[in-house]
């Protein structure tokens, strides 16, 4: 006799018919939203924010309105794709994350196989249209950028180290290289250190939102810093690439020859961005954890900090033209 025959027998009530409301069907303009979410626009935002200024900065004032605009028509494509293509590979981990369930893969509003194929016909098209439209060097960086962070960072590193962001984070830095190139299609001391000031940013800035979202990159089984470090260790790591940081960007002044705009703006923000670092550093070493740390307070200053690091490097040629 099974364990379920053993039971006292209880009238079964059948329980009310659910009644079936049909799917609605995707509009055209819900599919539009879906493949537009697919490239990440806020992200995006971000790096345009690193590109423009440095095209200003290289011409020493305000440069060619056809150059901006193909370079941020291209730069889109690229990173677009690029996008698109992260979120293809880490379809699996967005369904496990509250902050990434909402994507379109995991909301299955689109096809792994159309994101894919969305995902490489926007990488051809960035290649072709900065070839074409700026230069072939500003082209080839785009797609250098591109495949390191599908490949490298989102195939390779993601889900292997806790180092993933610090090394696949290289991938957000080629914007700065390929302002200047667009400008002037060579490379310079410049945007190089320009390249190391977002390199050393990128650690805080997304360590920041990793601690807030530490238990989701849990359930991912994705090895981020704040997931297998203590808090405190993961804030002195910030502590140390914000220093990194605030030095790189004070080093553009003499090498750029920047003027006091850039300057004095620099070691203002510089400041404030490290004393928000050492906050946090100090609330983890008195044994504050998880939300109370405030760690998206560290991650909104970061955005702010390279935004605004960025309006400076634009506006200090226009000011010493004047």
């Amino acid at each position: 006799m099974t364990a379920v025959e053993s039971l006292p027998a209880t009238p079964v009530v059948a329980a009310p018919a659910r009644e079936q409301v049909p799917a609605r069907r995707a509009s055209a303009a819900d599919t539009v939203r879906a493949y537009v979410a697919l490239t990440k626009p806020r992200i995006i935002e971000l790096l345009i924010i690193t590109t423009i200024p440095v095209m200003f900065l290289a011409k020493g004032g305000v440069p060619n309105l056809w150059t901006v605009v193909a370079v941020t028509v291209g730069g889109y494509l690229s990173a677009g794709s690029a996008n698109a293509l992260n979120c293809w590979v880490d379809r699996d981990i967005d369904t496990e994350m509250r902050r990434t369930r909402r994507r379109p893969l995991a909301m299955h509003t689109v096809t792994p196989n159309a994101a894919v194929v969305f995902g490489l016909v926007l990488g051809v098209l960035s290649t072709l249209w900065l070839g074409f439209a700026v230069n072939w060097l500003s082209s080839m960086l785009a797609l250098a950028a591109n495949v390191f962070y599908v490949v490298v960072y989102s195939m390779i590193l993601k889900r292997r180290t806790s180092q993933n962001i610090v090394w696949g984070g290289a991938a957000g830095c080629f914007p700065t290289v390929i302002g200047w190139t667009a400008v002037t299609d060579h490379l310079a001391w410049p945007p190089a250190v320009l390249f190391l000031v977002v390199f050393m940013w990128t650690p805080p800035h997304f360590w920041s939102l990793a601690m807030r979202y530490r238990e989701d990159y849990a359930a991912a089984n994705v090895p981020m810093l704040p997931c297998v470090a203590p808090e405190r260790h993961v804030a002195w790591q910030m502590v140390l690439y914000t220093w990194a940081t605030v030095a790189c960007s004070l080093a553009v002044w003499p090498i750029a020859h920047t003027g006091w705009v850039y300057g004095i703006g620099a070691a203002v923000l510089g400041a404030g961005f490290l004393v928000v670092a050492h906050q946090l550093h100090w609330q983890a070493r008195k044994g504050v954890s998880g939300v109370a740390l405030k760690p998206m307070r560290m991650f909104h200053f970061s955005n702010s900090y390279l935004a605004l690091l960025f309006v400076l490097l634009a506006v200090d040629p226009l000011v010493r033209r004047f």
